[in-house]
């Protein structure tokens, strides 16, 4: 089953940072990165940077439609008000089909702020005492929420990138 975890961090590096020690790990097969996406927040800049981990070849690999629709529904619905708002709240809706809610949109959407940065990572097979070790010391907080294999493969199927 994978799981898509929203780890926050307290500097706009800290995603970055956390991103290259997931990939170290997975060199040891201690996790599988399925996809991923760094936003990166600097102090006193309107908007987030967005970046998605594009030179991943992997099966089921989301695509920028996926990210693109979720980082719109947390970093832009709110700046556009309530017409688009309505709009974009029937594709959230969507979203929850693949166990993506709107409680899990509202809390990153209030805990990625200016200055602070976000991995936005699809992962599976997680040797996870190992992984929490890399992690000693780094101040993050982990947002989560867990696909079942129903939902893995809607998911997949709806926002794979087309060949």
């Amino acid at each position: 089953m994978a799981t898509l975890t929203v780890a926050r961090f307290d500097s706009a590096s800290g995603a970055d940072r956390a991103l290259d020690t997931l990939q170290e790990l997975q060199k040891e097969q201690l996790i599988h990165i399925v996809d991923a996406a760094t936003v990166s927040w600097p102090e006193g800049k309107k908007k987030p940077r967005i970046r998605q981990l594009r030179h991943l070849a992997t099966t089921g690999a989301l695509g920028g439609a996926f990210w693109g629709l979720l980082f719109g529904l947390i970093f832009l619905v709110p700046l556009f008000g309530l017409a688009i708002g309505a709009a974009a709240g029937g594709l959230a809706g969507s979203l929850s089909d693949f166990g993506i809610d709107d409680d899990f949109v509202r809390e990153v959407r209030d805990k990625v702020t200016p200055g602070t940065s976000a991995l936005f990572l699809m992962s599976s097979d997680a040797v996870i005492d190992k992984v929490r070790e890399a992690f000693v010391g780094t101040k993050l907080e982990i947002v989560h929420t867990n696909l079942s294999g129903e939902q893995e493969a809607a998911l997949r199927e709806a926002f794979a990138e087309e060949d």
